[in-house]
């Protein structure tokens, strides 16, 4: 891929994310969320490998499938309230499938299974961008609609992902794979606190996106992605 290529795809996904978190009517999220998943679909795609492409079509699917359902809720929401503010969100249904669409976009159990896929089939420097800077954006909107989300839901999903997470990440053999689980697990433990303390949330997915980017970096330094190629890089 060349350099302008690559330029274009990184401007892209800075002005979705500053669209999503700057924003606070319900289509403008919406492009800003489309404009983020166009942008990193070709570096997933990248290597035109089979395994590369399917990841990004599993990418592509799940995340426009998400992207339906926000819109949808939002829709919903308008609807019954004659709002298109973002703080606004007062119709049970709408809310309930705003977190949907937002469990769905983060990776949070039980919309958690195209996540680890995707990332096996990404190279380590796109892993890094899927599992922090994509990570973003829903964050935010999480953050920020928490008060109007069932706390319950949210718990349920969260103590899910977060046992999930650790259980599947046992048995695995590929380090992108655990570093998936790993995501899963952190993100349950994250939307646990955001009912309560969405500062907290926040903390915690920044020190998040610091611990998985130095493994990512360190991982893609020394060329590994196997547990079995792990043990022997010392030598």
């Amino acid at each position: 891929m060349n350099p302008q290529a690559k330029l274009i795809f990184a401007i892209s996904l800075l002005l979705g994310t500053t669209i999503v978190i700057s924003s606070n009517h319900w289509v403008t999220i919406w492009a800003g969320l489309e404009i983020n998943t166009l942008a990193i679909l070709p570096l997933i795609a990248k290597s035109h490998h089979p395994r590369a492409i399917e990841a990004a079509t599993k990418y592509f699917l799940t995340q426009a499938t998400a992207s339906a359902l926000l819109l949808f809720s939002a829709t919903t929401n308008a609807w019954y309230t004659g709002q298109w503010d973002i703080t606004q969100l007062t119709h049970p249904a709408a809310c309930l499938i705003l977190t949907s669409a937002l469990a769905m976009k983060l990776g949070l159990a039980p919309f958690h299974f195209w996540f680890p896929e995707v990332l096996q089939g990404s190279s380590l420097t796109t892993a890094l961008i899927l599992s922090t800077a994509m990570k973003f954006p829903p964050m935010t909107l999480l953050l920020i609609t928490s008060p109007s989300l069932n706390p319950t839901l949210l718990t349920s999903m969260a103590i899910l992902s977060a046992a999930l997470g650790g259980w599947m990440g046992l048995n695995q053999t590929q380090i992108r794979k655990i570093l998936a689980f790993s995501s899963i697990s952190h993100l349950g433990w994250m939307v646990i606190i955001v009912s309560y303390n969405p500062k907290l949330t926040l903390l915690n997915f920044y020190l998040y996106a610091l611990m998985t980017t130095t493994v990512f970096l360190t991982l893609n330094v020394i060329k590994t992605s196997k547990l079995s190629t792990l043990m022997t890089t010392w030598t």
